[in-house]
């Protein structure tokens, strides 16, 4: 459904120095410096994958969705999505996709948000029947039945997100990009989006690519994650895969009225608090210490998870970052 080739995306920026003097010589002779946002990016995704896209800020996430939109043309490289070339901007093309930004809007501010979507069917040529039909399928999923018929502007940063996703997919999309969809919502609207994208992934098959700094966003919905940093393409594979990779170690937790004299024999001790212990522990000692920490006077709440990906992340990048200086 999308395949990505030597994907890579170079931006002139112009740069002044501060003052008056500086921005009279920038009238003159402007300076510019070459961002490289993407490089030799490569990937694909079969119909019907759910992939999470990861990376700091700048990292070039978002302007790779646009390249996958259409929106921005790649300086290099070949681009393929639902069999046709994005930047061609072809009506085939944009019928089969739809792109929701959590930080820009596409709705008109001044209209219900049933008017945007009346707009939306006359755009995108929807049989009447079949949008009557689709808008009630995505009103009930979303429960935006009321919350559609007042303006834009009146609408909380939730609804409004909702009313987004239920305009990007009227025309019924193959393949759906998501750029931080949940970004500023609160936990319940946030659980709220999450299923609503699983089940319709999961009824229309759609092909979804999710951007996130939310990592509960991404263990939720993505079994596949494609990790970027500086452009370039630094992990392709399962949470699991990584955390393994990056944070091999268990984190084991427990409570307790006394905890033991030394627990740095245990295991790394992430956190020792009146009666709490928190340990990163190597996998083939976890039978043993689980053993030791059963044992403890009163022992409750004793826990075995993986690192929390929030860990994970800062680790991998950190660890490049350490590459980059050595």
């Amino acid at each position: 459904m999308v395949r990505v080739e030597g994907l890579c995306k170079r931006f002139s920026v112009p740069r002044r120095e501060a003052g008056l003097r500086a921005a009279l010589r920038a009238l003159v002779r402007r300076e510019y410096r070459v961002v490289e946002a993407v490089q030799d990016l490569e990937f694909s995704l079969a119909p019907g994958e759910r992939v999470g896209f990861l990376g700091p800020n700048g990292a070039g996430k978002t302007t790779t969705l646009k390249m996958l939109a259409g929106l921005i043309v790649p300086s290099a490289g070949r681009v393929e999505v639902a069999g046709f070339t994005p930047s061609e901007r072809r009506p085939e093309f944009l019928r089969r996709i739809s792109l929701v930004m959590g930080q820009k809007r596409q709705l008109s501010w001044d209209l219900p948000a049933i008017d945007n979507f009346e707009f939306n069917r006359v755009v995108y040529e929807i049989d009447p029947v079949h949008y009557k039909r689709r808008l009630e399928e995505l009103t009930a999923l979303l429960e935006v039945g009321e919350v559609m018929r007042r303006p834009v502007r009146q609408l909380s940063l939730g609804e409004r997100m909702k009313c987004e996703l239920v305009a990007a997919l009227l025309h019924g999309p193959q393949v759906l990009f998501l750029d931080e969809p949940t970004i500023g919502l609160d936990v319940a609207m946030q659980l709220g989006i999450r299923e609503f994208i699983r089940r319709y992934n999961t009824e229309h098959g759609a092909t979804v690519i999710l951007t996130s700094h939310y990592m509960e966003d991404v263990a939720a919905l993505c079994p596949r994650i494609l990790v970027i940093d500086g452009g370039r393409l630094r992990f392709d594979g399962s949470l699991e895969a990584l955390r393994r990779q990056i944070r091999p170690l268990r984190r084991v937790s427990v409570r307790a009225a006394a905890l033991p004299d030394d627990p740095a024999a245990l295991g790394r001790v992430v956190l020792q608090e009146g009666g709490r212990l928190v340990l990163d522990v190597a996998p083939e000692r976890v039978p043993e210490v689980v053993g030791a920490l059963v044992g403890l006077p009163e022992a409750q709440d004793l826990a075995v998870q993986d690192a929390p990906l929030e860990e994970v992340m800062r680790a991998l990048f950190g660890r490049e970052e350490a590459a980059e200086l050595g």
